[in-house]
Parts: structure tokens; C-alpha cells; sequence
């Protein structure tokens, strides 16, 4: 396949504001369904009489079905269109999330959370695949940034939103209530987006989906990319996972809806990603990619203080971190990748959802033999290990 044109969307445009705004949706939509269950954990596990490591399932099945779809979805979205994708995926799991209020067994929650998880694998890898055609190279870090910023929100949403409704109905209620605003935000993307201009369709071939993900496992910058999206995230998920069971526990005995609050952080690293489009122009992506994971192990230590106040600073350190993180790069994949950018996009975003579900997990037996110090290391562990991959990337030459 021939290298993909470069779009020429810029900053301050009509297309780019329209886009914005559209991809802001999507990363909402995405998010606060996928992680509406995330607070929920300590519920799941008393309701249903399963441990802390089972109770992570509902939120693991739903990402590990994302992580697979994808490598599969951005070739499907070669064929069908990217718009039309996207589309299908934000109405398919926003009527998905309104059928929870029908479960009521960890069983048929978990077989729902895994059909939501193949539905939502329709928009993060293909969302990065239409930024890396429709916008300029000065405009995509700027683009990716507000994309990442409505995940944010998404799941900062999803996880308060969850915990406050179920202050006043049953969870599986409060989860389609959601799925409810989700199916409103869907109309405003499908009305917003403007129709791709730079997109090139192309017949779907199992072939050809085998030998585009090949091609992006061959750079061993995409490598190192994919590995820094799996530890990164799984370091990410790990935290808020277990946060929750600590702050549940003595000697803070906070109730469900206190602890929600803690996901106020997300404004932060909202905040943050908005913002680190500029901070690359300025300083580079090299020196910024440091910065963030150094940011993400200062919060993880921060964590370990036994007061509240400090434990909410370290979270929202590390947040901020992480986010910041994640836009570097997401946007790195889509200026390296010079061909089946969706492909690329899809391997990093399997990457970043499969160290979400192994981690996500996995933190599950630590915080059970360990607490939170055992969390904690677990996290610090990935992130040493991000830092090594970090090193080998930037002894590659840039592409920029």
C-alpha cells in the first residue's frame, strides 16, 4: 500500500475545530463506558462474593476484547470508511450499555462487557488513523491532545458519574443510565465529523491485514512504542483499580461515592494532554517522554504517604503523568507509521489495552498478599522497565 498523504486540516480551521469536537465525543463516549465499571470493583466483589482479582474482570474482558478487535478493525476500516466505523461503534456500545440493565449475575456482566469491548474496538485506533490522514503535521499533536483530553473526561465521567447514580439505584441502572448520555454524544459525532477527504479505500483482504500488522512489528521504533503503551497503561490501570479497595479499607473507611471522588484527578490529566501538543513543539518529544515517566514515579512514591491528602496528590501526579505520556505517544506512532497508519495504530492501542487487562489483574494478587505496597512496586516496576524502552527509542533516529 502507498504511503498515506498527509492531510492539510490546521489549527483554527473550521474542519479542525468540527473534528475536535467530534473525536472529543468519541474519546468521551469510549471512555466513560469502559470505565464505568471501574469504581464499581468493591461492589462487584461483595455482591457477588468474588475477590478482588475476580472483581476486575468486568473492566479486564471488556478491554482484552478492545485490545484483539483492533488489530482487526483498523483493516475493516480501510473498506467500510473510518467515519462509518467509528459511527457504528459509539451507537453499538452506547445501546450496549443501556442492555445492563437487564444483567443481573457476574456472569451474563461479564459476557456483556466482552461484546462492548469488541463494539468500542471501532474507535480509538481508527480515530488515530483519521487524525494521521485529515491533519497536517503541525496540527496532529495539538488534535491528539483534545482527543485525549475527551478520554479523560470520558473516564473521569464514567467513574464518578457510576459511583453517584448508584447512590440512588442499582448499578446495573446506573450503568445503562450512561449508556443513555452516551447515545446523545453519539448523534452530536455523527453530526459533527466532516467526511474523510484524505482517506483511500481499499478492498478487505485477510492478507493484506496480515502483512500491514507484520510491516509495523518490523520498526523497532513502533516496538519500543507498543512496549512504553504496555507498561505505561498497565501501571495506569493497576493504580485506579486498587486505589479504591485502600481507601475503602482502615484507617480512611471512605464510602463508595468519597472514593469516586478521588477520579476528579482526570481533570488534570485532561488538562495535561490538552496542553503537551505544544510542550513537544517546544521541547521535543525525547526530553518530554522522559519527563512524563520520571512524572508517573514521582506520583506512584507519593502514593505510598499515609495521609489522604497525599495519597490524592500522588494520584493526581501520576495522572498527569500518564496522560501526558499517552499523547506523546500515540502521536509518535502516527508520524512514524508511513504506511497502514491504522494497523499501527491498532498494534499500539492492543498493546495499551492488553497491559491494561494482564496489569489490571495481576494488581489484584499483589494488593491481596501485599496492600498497597505491593501495588505500588508492581507499578514502579513496569515503569523502570518503560524507562529501559525509552532509552533503546531514542537511540533511534527521530522521525518527526
Amino acid at each position: 500500500m502507498p504511503a498515506t498523504t498527509e492531510g492539510d486540516v490546521q489549527v483554527g480551521t473550521t474542519a479542525f475545530r468540527r473534528i475536535n469536537v467530534a473525536l472529543f465525543c468519541a474519546g468521551f463516549v469510549t471512555f466513560v463506558t469502559l470505565y464505568d465499571v471501574q469504581p464499581l470493583l468493591p461492589l462487584f466483589a461483595q455482591e457477588f462474593g468474588v475477590s478482588p482479582a475476580m472483581a476486575s474482570l468486568p473492566l479486564s474482558s471488556a478491554t482484552i476484547a478492545l485490545a484483539f478487535g483492533m488489530l482487526i478493525v483498523g483493516t475493516v476500516s480501510e473498506t467500510l470508511g473510518r467515519r462509518q466505523v467509528m459511527t457504528a461503534a459509539l451507537f453499538l456500545t452506547s445501546l450496549l450499555a443501556m442492555a445492563t440493565l437487564f444483567c443481573h449475575s457476574f456472569e451474563s456482566l461479564l459476557l456483556l462487557r466482552l461484546f462492548q469491548g469488541i463494539a468500542l474496538a471501532g474507535v480509538p485506533s481508527v480515530a488515530m488513523a483519521y487524525l494521521g490522514e485529515e491533519m497536517n503535521a503541525e496540527s496532529i499533536g495539538h488534535a491528539m491532545g483534545l482527543y485525549i483530553s475527551g478520554n479523560a473526561l470520558g473516564g473521569m465521567t464514567g467513574r464518578i458519574g457510576s459511583s453517584l447514580l448508584c447512590r440512588y439505584v442499582p448499578w446495573h441502572t446506573a450503568i445503562a443510565l450512561i449508556g443513555v448520555i452516551s447515545l446523545l454524544l453519539s448523534l452530536i459525532f455523527l453530526k459533527s465529523l466532516p467526511p474523510s477527504t484524505n482517506f483511500r479505500q481499499r478492498p478487505f483482504q485477510l492478507r493484506y491485514l496480515y502483512t500491514s500488522l507484520c510491516q509495523n512489528l518490523r520498526d523497532p521504533g513502533l516496538l519500543c512504542l507498543y512496549a512504553l503503551a504496555f507498561l505505561s497503561m498497565g501501571g495506569f490501570i493497576s493504580l485506579y483499580n486498587y486505589i479504591g479497595f485502600r481507601l475503602l479499607a482502615a484507617p480512611y473507611q471512605l464510602s463508595q461515592f468519597q472514593v469516586s471522588l478521588i477520579f476528579l484527578v482526570y481533570l488534570l490529566g485532561s488538562f495535561s494532554s490538552g496542553v503537551v501538543g505544544s510542550l513537544i513543539h517546544r521541547f521535543g518529544r525525547p526530553f518530554m517522554i522522559r519527563i512524563t515517566l520520571a512524572t508517573m514515579l514521582i506520583g506512584t512514591l507519593v502514593t505510598l504517604a499515609g495521609t489522604l491528602m497525599l495519597i490524592v496528590a500522588g494520584v493526581g501526579i501520576f495522572t498527569c503523568g500518564f496522560f501526558s505520556a499517552h499523547a506523546i505517544a500515540s502521536s509518535w506512532v502516527g508520524r512514524r507509521a508511513k504506511s497502514a497508519k491504522a494497523q499501527a495504530s491498532s498494534l499500539y492501542l492492543f498493546s495499551y489495552y492488553l497491559g491494561s487487562s494482564i496489569s489490571g489483574t495481576v494488581g489484584g494478587l499483589f494488593w491481596q498478599h501485599f496492600g498497597w505496597n505491593g501495588v505500588a512496586t508492581m507499578i514502579a516496576l513496569l515503569l523502570v522497565a518503560a524507562f529501559g524502552v525509552a532509552a533503546l527509542l531514542l537511540r533511534m533516529p527521530v522521525v518527526e
